[in-house]
């Protein structure tokens, strides 16, 4: 056990355990011993699955429980004081009010378990951009899970000192056990309506209780990275993003470093690990989920990834989706929820390989390609250190970030939008950004399937605040700082289908060509062309070399269709109406002159 000396910190940690009632209280202190003494402690009980240490060494299995399979956005909240701060009346509680809640909950709730205590640090430890937190959980597939994705342990502790600022992180999963008692395969509150996710924004606190799984229980992903740090970043000056992060080179060696919002399954992952096409070009990696950016000496933005591991979606990731995720999920990674063949390696649908004639699928059962079931879970997940991603930066830890040159939004649309779209100043860009939608869902999404869902930035999930005042805030971003160090943003979508509801664009690795024309745009060379809705490249302006793509196909990239998109006008206004008055005048103003252009 490592010194701390942080008072307030220790008067926690006895508060929840009285509170709690744990069998033992357990320090975390990061070191690769006790990861793994962890990691066999589940082994041991049944609870987890060493993998064939030939084909995957260092590699685990675990299954969860049917219940807890994704994030519950239903049972997520912001218990903001006032109601109209929470990003929405449906997701707001009292605080008070759910804190008594809770408690009778957490009362007695690690009895028969031992208590972790994790202090955390969300970007490299002693940056100015990063955040200190301490996630108190039973559960320890949590906290080997958060050595994979955060610093944790005695530097934390120290960087913390005796009185420093950090966003307490209280979790179980909900499911005491009784003297003698056998663990469950997956313990958890069996209930979605016993299950909480709970955020207090002023007090920079979050409270989990009965789900194991993901977000809803590695405090430090979307809970404190997105929701609580978007506060921080609001009352700061700063940006907290659901955005990756990529190095991009250009064949004169000149470096870019662009960041993405992209909602769940847009292929946000796929492109922060890209494989450039295009000969002469580069990518490398510096996040692919998070993007804290802050303002340096200089007037631009500077972006770190405050993970320090990669949270990934394991259906559909393929050699040809992403062969770097392929490679770097060979070694040292949690699978969770995926099939588990006879030779002990791992599978799932979209993998690229041949499905086994046999194995077991992720609810423990056998399973043939007959069965009529997923051998995986669509949710499935691999946890996977940053650092041996293959095209890792080498600059993805500097403490000081990186200069971010471009912003990319976009959405899974079949029509209306182009392929890319250059936006004409910051607060068009903003706009943008607002107005991003996609027609899918995933399996934290339960409702109107199908439908476009309008997901700003790709934060409808993860708002701290009020999502027009999270707007405003980018606003006033751009206000306060110098009009030409702020980056580009640009609205892309690579899922665009013609009439025999086919993708016309090949995406993948092809998305380094939009990449190129964006930094030829950013470098004064790209071709464009004015446009109601923006700047698009024209007809010869995107590097096509090599690629089987016609003139035609390529017309239907980047045409704007004035009906449809007066149609996506009417949309856009039924939902700004869900701001009510906190929506920003500017951006109404922005959707005003584009449908004034539209009409011309």
């Amino acid at each position: 056990m490592y010194k701390v000396s942080h008072k307030e910190l220790k008067a926690w940690v006895e508060e929840v355990k009285a509170m709690c009632k744990p069998d033992s209280v357990h320090w975390c202190d990061g070191s690769q011993e006790e990861y793994q003494q962890m990691l066999q402690v589940m082994v041991d009980a049944g609870l987890g699955t060493p993998l064939n240490s030939k084909k995957r060494p260092g590699c685990y299995l675990f299954r969860s429980h049917p219940s807890d399979v994704a994030r519950v956005e239903n049972r997520t909240f912001i218990a903001s004081k006032k109601m109209e701060d929470a990003p929405s009346p449906d997701v707001w509680v009292e605080p008070e009010e759910l804190k008594a809640t809770m408690r009778k909950s957490y009362d007695g709730c690690m009895k028969g378990r031992t208590m972790y205590v994790i202090p955390f640090s969300m970007g490299p430890i002693g940056s100015p951009i990063s955040k200190i937190g301490v996630e108190i959980s039973d559960s320890p597939y949590v906290a080997f899970n958060m050595k994979i994705m955060t610093r944790i342990g005695a530097a934390v502790i120290d960087a913390l000192g005796s009185d420093g600022e950090y966003v307490r992180c209280l979790h179980s999963v909900g499911s005491p056990l009784a003297e003698g008692e056998k663990d469950k395969a997956w313990p958890c509150a069996p209930s979605i309506d016993d299950k909480y996710i709970s955020h207090f924004p002023e007090e920079r606190m979050i409270w989990s209780y009965g789900s194991g799984y993901g977000g809803n229980a590695l405090l430090g992903k979307k809970c404190f990275a997105l929701r609580i740090a978007a506060v921080q970043a609001r009352d700061e000056g700063w940006l907290a993003e659901h955005m990756l992060i990529l190095k991009l080179t250009d064949p004169n060696g000149k470096v870019h470093y662009v960041c993405g919002a992209f909602p769940s399954a847009c292929g946000k992952t796929n492109l922060a690990m890209l494989e450039p096409t295009v000969p002469g070009w580069k990518v490398e990696t510096i996040g692919d989920d998070i993007a804290w950016m802050k303002f340096g000496k200089d007037g631009r933005l500077y972006a770190i990834n405050p993970e320090a591991g990669f949270f990934g979606v394991v259906p559909g990731t393929s050699m040809k989706s992403n062969p770097n995720a392929m490679k770097q999920i060979q070694t040292n990674t949690i699978f969770t929820n995926v099939g588990l063949t006879d030779d002990g390696d791992v599978w799932w649908e979209g993998s690229g390989m041949p499905a086994p004639s046999h194995l077991i699928d992720w609810k423990g059962k056998d399973w043939t390609p007959d069965s009529g079931e997923l051998a995986a879970h669509a949710n499935a997940r691999f946890t996977t250190p940053a650092e041996q991603c293959p095209v890792i930066a080498p600059e993805w830890e500097d403490p000081a970030g990186v200069p971010i040159s471009a912003i990319l939004v976009g959405g899974r649309r079949k029509t209306t939008v182009p392929l890319v779209n250059e936006s004409r100043d910051w607060n068009h860009g903003v706009f943008l950004g607002s107005i991003m939608g996609s027609e899918i869902t995933t399996a934290a999404i339960t409702d109107n399937v199908g439908q476009v869902r309008r997901d700003p930035f790709a934060m409808l999930p993860f708002f701290g605040y009020n999502k027009g005042d999270y707007l405003q805030h980018w606003l006033d971003i751009g206000k306060n700082a110098d009009a030409s160090k702020l980056p580009k943003i640009y609205f892309v979508n690579w899922f665009r289908k013609n009439a025999d509801d086919k993708f016309i664009w090949p995406g993948f690795g092809e998305n380094s060509r939009v990449l190129k024309w964006i930094i030829e745009r950013l470098s004064g060379t790209g071709k464009a062309a004015e446009t109601p809705i923006g700047n698009l490249p024209t007809a010869d302006a995107i590097d096509l070399n090599g690629l089987n793509l016609s003139a035609k196909d390529m017309e239907e990239l980047l045409k704007i269709d004035k009906d449809e998109w007066k149609a996506e006008i009417e949309s856009i206004r039924e939902d700004y109406k869900t701001y009510g008055t906190r929506l920003p005048k500017a951006l109404a103003d922005e959707l005003d002159k584009m449908e004034k252009r539209l009409n011309l």
